[in-house]
């Protein structure tokens, strides 16, 4: 049990995808501006995340690596992925169609999304099991709706403050996305004593 939340907060806060691995930037900086629509790019990407995860587990390892097929992994994780995507956008577009109309083109990019392949492709490398790779994912989506949500918060903020003219913008966005990035740095300190 102890193992399964050092995972998952090792996910979500320490190696957090967006601001230690620098992965799914696109949705960070395009789907952050209002609160809304982080909270539910986070919540689609974690699902995408979790479901992605547990299948291209059981492909890889229950029918890929039995018959020697591994070299198509990452050819079968692609599909499963972009699988997992447009469930989530029929889905979407069914029963929350004006989240769906909000995420505009940032919902079927989740596809492209390296946080997505990333996850699945580091999860094979750390040779992780099912429960560990489905934890890992859960894990790792908490943390970008996480991010996703404080920063759509703060660029709320930002919006309506006194921001110099040169720094207006996606400007000052970059420099709070960097300054948020440092303070989720502070945590790496708490991993090492834990593990």
């Amino acid at each position: 049990m102890t193992d399964a939340l050092i995972l998952f907060f090792s996910a979500a806060i320490v190696n957090n995808f967006v601001l230690s691995r620098f992965l799914g930037l696109c949705p960070f900086i395009g789907v952050s501006n209002h609160l809304s629509a982080a909270l539910g790019m986070g919540g689609a990407t974690t699902f995408v995340l979790i479901l992605a995860a547990a299948s291209c587990y059981g492909v890889n390892n229950l029918i890929l690596d039995p018959l020697g097929l591994r070299e198509l992994d990452l050819i079968a994780d692609i599909i499963i992925i972009a699988v997992a995507v447009q469930l989530v956008e029929i889905f979407m577009a069914r029963y929350a169609f004006s989240l769906y109309q909000s995420l505009g083109i940032y919902l079927p990019l989740i596809t492209t999304n390296c946080i997505v392949l990333g996850l699945v492709l580091l999860n094979a490398s750390l040779e992780q099991n099912f429960i560990e790779s489905v934890i890992y994912a859960a894990g790792a989506g908490t943390g970008f709706t996480l991010v996703l949500t404080l920063f759509a918060a703060m660029r709320e903020r930002l919006a309506i403050s006194d921001v110099p003219a040169p720094f207006k913008g996606t400007a000052i966005a970059l420099i709070a996305a960097g300054l948020m990035s440092l303070a989720f740095m502070g945590f790496a300190g708490f991993a090492g004593t834990a593990i």
